[in-house]
């Protein structure tokens, strides 16, 4: 299956007065992605930068194409909330190292 990589960005519903871990149904969104990675659709994800400063989040994630991932993401609680959007969705070719 391939990999692609995935920019989402904290939205307008983001409460920068507020850490990560105390935004707003951070118990769903956390289940969402710890169930997201069990399932093997998340390879590896997290914050670019710090984790209550960074504005854009990266992950690589396994998915038949585009449109699943796109599908995926919406189920997320963060992504109605506006919490977090995405910005791009790239195909990736792994050349260097492995995700096993």
């Amino acid at each position: 299956m391939p990999y692609f990589v995935v920019v989402r960005e904290r939205s307008s519903g983001w409460d920068w007065s507020l850490p990560m871990r105390q935004q707003s149904q951070w118990e769903a969104h956390a289940a969402f992605m710890d169930a997201a990675t069990e399932e093997g659709f998340i390879v590896a994800g997290g914050p670019l930068g710090d984790e209550n400063h960074a504005k854009r989040v990266l992950h690589v994630v396994r998915a038949l194409d585009t449109g699943a991932i796109e599908m995926r993401l919406a189920q997320d609680p963060w992504t109605h909330m506006r919490l977090l959007k995405t910005i791009s969705v790239e195909p990736w070719t792994v050349l260097l190292g492995s995700l096993g």
